[in-house]
C-alpha cells in the first residue's frame, strides 16, 4: 500500500510538472506573440503605405521607364542617426506625399556601384538619380564633409532637395 501511494504520488509529481513546463512554455510564447515581428517589408520603416523598390538595378529600370527620378537613401538598422532620420523622414507628411513621386530604394548595404558613394560610404546617406540614370551630385545636404547626409533637424531641406530633383526633371528632360 506504501509503495502504491509512493507511485501515485511520483506521478501526481510528473503531471504537475508537466503541466507547468507547458505553461511555462505558454507564458514565453504569449509575451514573444505580444509583440509580433513585422515582416521586413522593403520600405524597412521609412513609409509602409509608398512603394519601395527591391534592389538597385529595379530601381534604375523602374526610373528609366517611367521617368520619374530615383530616390535612394542608404541607411543602417543600428545606427541611432539612421533611425532618427527614418523616424523624422516616415512621420513627415508632406514628405511621405512627395516621396509618391520617385522610385524609392532604401538600402542597408552598399552597392557596387561607385557613383553612389561620391564623397565616401557613410549613413544616413541620400542621393537622387534621374531618368537618365545620372546621379546628381548637385542635390546635397548642408554639410561639407558628407555632402548627401540629413540630420532629422534638416527634414526641411531634404523636402526641398526633393522638389528640386522633380524640377529639374521638368526643366532638363
Amino acid at each position: 500500500a506504501m509503495e502504491k501511494s509512493y507511485v501515485s504520488m511520483f506521478l501526481l509529481l510528473v503531471a504537475i510538472s508537466c503541466a507547468l513546463a507547458k505553461d511555462m512554455g505558454k507564458k514565453e510564447t504569449k509575451e514573444t506573440t505580444a509583440k509580433p515581428k513585422l515582416p521586413q517589408t522593403l520600405s524597412r520603416g521609412w513609409g509602409d503605405q509608398l512603394i519601395w523598390t527591391q534592389t538597385y538595378e529595379e530601381a534604375l529600370f523602374r526610373a528609366k521607364h517611367s521617368q520619374k527620378p530615383l530616390m535612394i537613401i542608404h541607411h543602417l538598422d543600428d545606427c541611432p542617426h539612421s533611425q532618427a532620420l527614418k523616424k523624422v523622414f516616415a512621420e513627415h507628411k508632406d514628405i511621405q506625399k512627395l516621396a509618391e513621386k520617385f522610385i524609392l530604394l532604401n538600402l542597408v548595404y552598399e552597392t557596387t556601384d561607385k557613383n553612389l558613394s561620391p564623397d565616401g560610404q557613410y549613413v544616413p546617406r541620400i542621393l537622387f538619380i534621374d531618368p537618365s540614370l545620372t546621379v546628381r551630385a548637385d542635390i546635397t545636404g548642408r554639410y561639407s564633409n558628407r555632402l548627401y547626409a540629413y540630420e532629422p533637424s534638416d527634414i526641411s531641406l531634404l523636402y526641398s532637395n526633393m522638389q528640386k530633383a522633380l524640377k529639374l526633371l521638368k526643366t532638363e528632360l
